[in-house]
């Protein structure tokens, strides 16, 4: 696995979700051996012995079940320790979402109706003001539990020097919102450890449904950014696609992005390697000044 995404062109590698605890001695030789640099990792690495998918949301800070979040904070401090040992900059977290909102029936809706090409209509904008007001109501409390067990790994964080990175998230069911990511980014604005990751797919998606406006969300976040996930959208809600094949104008969202930031090509494992080859070489044309930061998950 490091070797085929070394032969594509990378060089750093953000350890991701999905990874078996089964993998992490293989991972841990090519690293002590210098085959690559790790960026940062993603929670939850490796996953937890007892999920068989790829479910980086299996255990949430906002669930309802105490022994669920005892076992979110439990695997985040894990993670966090092997973060430390591969000298990751930074750890990406989700931090859950409101249950009482299944997203199948709120902005899956919205997802379906703007594929059907009814996103101007009164019914789509009704159904949107109903999913706003909803996710107001049910939100606080859940957001109040995603800042509690942020400020506890927050301590840890300092303690292993690896900075925490809260992930934009794609459905509006999940927390944070953006207002309650400005709301939580200025509860941390003195802690150096707490900072905030921008996924690019996930805001286009909400962009898509008109729920923000994608550069002027990146303009106001720019104070608390630290890095990215970058890959492209296909209308209105297929993301994780190889940069340039979509709708994402990287020219003028990336002037919101420090060119030494870690960016992360978070691509589905879909895609073929020739496409990717393709676009790394028209990514370095085209930012040249951050040749030596692109990066991909593992």
């Amino acid at each position: 696995m490091i070797e085929e995404i070394l032969d594509l062109g990378f060089d750093t590698i953000e350890l991701s979700h999905g990874m078996t605890v089964a993998k992490l001695p293989g991972i841990r030789k090519a690293f002590e051996a210098g085959s690559f640099r790790c960026s940062g990792v993603h929670n939850y690495f490796p996953s937890p012995t007892e999920v068989m998918i790829d479910a980086p949301d299996a255990y949430e800070f906002t669930s309802h079940r105490p022994h669920q979040r005892n076992r979110a904070m439990e695997m985040t401090l894990r993670t966090l320790a092997i973060a430390e040992e591969f000298k990751a900059e930074y750890l990406v977290l989700h931090m859950g979402s409101v249950p009482l909102m299944p997203h199948k029936k709120w902005t899956g809706k919205l997802t379906d109706m703007a594929k059907n090409g009814e996103s101007a209509s009164p019914e789509y904008a009704a159904w949107k003001v109903k999913c706003v007001k909803k996710r107001e109501k049910d939100g606080p409390l859940y957001m109040n539990r995603a800042i509690a067990a942020l400020e506890n790994i927050a301590e840890k964080a300092a303690e292993h020097g690896v900075k925490l990175a809260v992930e934009s998230r794609s459905k509006y069911e999940d927390i944070p919102t953006e207002r309650e990511m400005i709301a939580l980014q200025e509860h941390f604005k003195d802690n150096p450890w707490v900072g905030y990751w921008h996924d690019f797919g996930h805001v286009q998606l909400k962009h898509n449904l008109g729920l923000l406006e994608h550069d002027h969300w990146l303009s106001q976040m720019e104070p608390y950014l630290l890095g990215a996930h970058v890959h492209d959208v296909h209308w209105p809600h297929r993301d994780h696609r190889v940069p340039f094949t979509g709708t994402l104008d990287y020219k003028k969202l990336f002037k919101h992005l420090r060119p030494e930031m870690p960016h992360v090509w978070e691509l589905s494992p879909t895609r073929e390697s020739e496409q990717i080859r393709d676009a790394l070489l028209i990514w370095k044309k085209m930012f040249p000044e951050t040749i030596d930061a692109p990066s991909t998950p593992a």
